[in-house]
């Protein structure tokens, strides 16, 4: 059984062809497309949009990552998270000098 219909293939065959004559634009920006991964997905995308029977979008693999990701922590039922230590180095000291300098000086009593 194929995948993809005879109209999918067309409509990618087209997009190939614009592209190599430098006539394929992508959509928002308008840019000239110049990789062949680009222009398949145009292709299949008109193909898509006119019905034509052509497999779903795979997902990416950020979103596929993040579907495992909530699947394993899930399986573990809430397991406590462990907290990273903050470094507390240079700038805390810096912090310190720069209040200790803002301080009121003492003021001494006046002789009468």
């Amino acid at each position: 059984m194929a995948k993809y219909s005879k109209k999918a293939g067309s409509k990618v065959e087209r997009a190939m062809h614009e592209m190599k004559h430098g006539a394929l634009k992508s959509g928002r920006s308008g840019k000239k497309v110049t990789s062949r991964k680009q222009a398949i997905a145009i292709g299949l995308s008109e193909a898509r949009e006119e019905g034509a029977k052509v497999p779903k979008k795979a997902a990416s693999k950020k979103t596929a990552a993040k579907k495992t990701a909530s699947k394993k922590a899930a399986s573990k039922k809430a397991a406590p998270k462990k907290v990273a230590a903050k470094k507390t180095g240079p700038r805390k000291a810096a912090a310190k000098k720069k209040t200790a300098r803002k301080t009121a000086p003492k003021k001494t009593a006046s002789k009468k």
